[in-house]
């Protein structure tokens, strides 16, 4: 399956569509980045005067590329319009912030995918290749009934 395969079978859009472009994915993990635009809605209020992204839309940014991309690639024939991925756990370590036009790059590395449940590592750089957070999330792939 091609990267713009990938990207068209994400399951969401704008504005809640955190992946920009795949860089690299194979059956041990992805990478992808995401700019983030200073008018996006989140800034408004987080914070006046002094915006920063929210961590959970790091923490969502990084699920969309390192974990959904990858559990896309890894179903690839198996993947079906009842196929649903859902987070199951995060622990994540927030090290520096993000702010608004910042494009960050998050790099996922496969732990396992087994019993319909995907877990990785994942990193997430900004530009000047600095770890911005990084940690384990999971995702448990299943058909809605």
């Amino acid at each position: 399956m091609s990267k713009a395969e990938i990207l068209r079978k994400l399951p969401y859009s704008e504005p809640f569509l955190f992946v920009d472009e795949l860089l690299s994915i194979d059956e041990n993990g992805a990478k992808g980045t995401y700019f983030f635009d200073e008018n996006l809605a989140f800034y408004k209020g987080h914070f006046r005067g002094n915006p920063v992204t929210p961590g959970v839309i790091l923490t969502e940014c990084m699920a969309q590329i390192g974990v959904v991309c990858l559990g896309i690639f890894l179903l690839d024939e198996e993947l079906k319009s009842e196929t649903a991925i859902a987070l199951t756990s995060n622990e994540i370590e927030f090290l520096k912030p993000v702010f608004p036009n910042e494009k960050v790059t998050v790099t996922s590395t496969k732990k396992y995918f087994r019993f319909g449940k995907l877990k990785c590592e994942v990193e997430m750089r900004n530009q000047a290749d600095e770890i911005v957070c990084s940690g384990t999330i999971a995702g448990l792939i299943t058909t809605r009934a």
